[in-house]
């Protein structure tokens, strides 16, 4: 059984009652039912590319100061239009945040969770496959969270990511599990 402490448009608060046990509280996303993590595979003429989104998220800079997170394109399903589909998502949420389309989505994870103690979301993640990469639409900023984008050789990640870690940018744990993916991708 659960009940609702707080209550907002986009987040709840909500305390798991557990007989016999203390409440767990968490929180849970009332406007959305899945979120959808995409890594993109962006193929040019040199090397396979994928890119990643540096962000100034709210919560980390209040707790941290003005720092910096890096992360896959990702977003809300069901948001704004409560019908859509992951596969919807997928796309919509890529051209957003990227400017591509892609050809292909390949769902390699459907129950994806960061923090499942913390909060019920979860998370359907996808590699996209990008040939066309010609920019389709202006990337959005998402109301100044997404501060810039960063192509990266596929084959450099990992040195990539010493470099971000050691300059002190937070690495999402979505990035580490969409990097993993990528690198055991078919």
């Amino acid at each position: 059984m659960k009940e609702t402490l707080y209550s907002t448009k986009f987040l709840n608060l909500v305390a798991s009652k557990r007989k016999g046990k203390a409440d767990w509280v968490y929180a849970h996303r009332p406007n959305a039912k899945n979120v959808v993590i995409i890594v993109p595979v962006i193929h040019k003429t040199d090397a396979d590319y994928t890119m990643f989104l540096t962000t100034k998220r709210p919560p980390l800079i209040e707790e941290y100061g003005d720092v910096t997170c890096l992360e896959f394109p990702a977003g809300l399903v069901g948001d704004e239009n409560t019908n859509e589909t992951t596969e919807e998502a997928l796309k919509k949420e890529l051209l957003e945040e990227t400017g591509y389309l892609a050809e292909k989505f390949d769902i390699k994870a459907k129950n994806l969770v960061t923090s499942g103690g913390m909060t019920s979301e979860k998370s359907t993640l996808a590699i996209a496959e990008v040939f066309d990469t010609k920019i389709k639409e202006k990337p959005v900023d998402d109301g100044g969270v997404i501060a810039g984008r960063m192509e990266v050789k596929i084959q450099d990640i990992g040195s990539f990511l010493d470099k971000m870690e050691k300059d002190g940018i937070f690495l999402s744990a979505q990035t580490i599990a969409g990097v993993y993916y990528l690198a055991t991708r078919k």
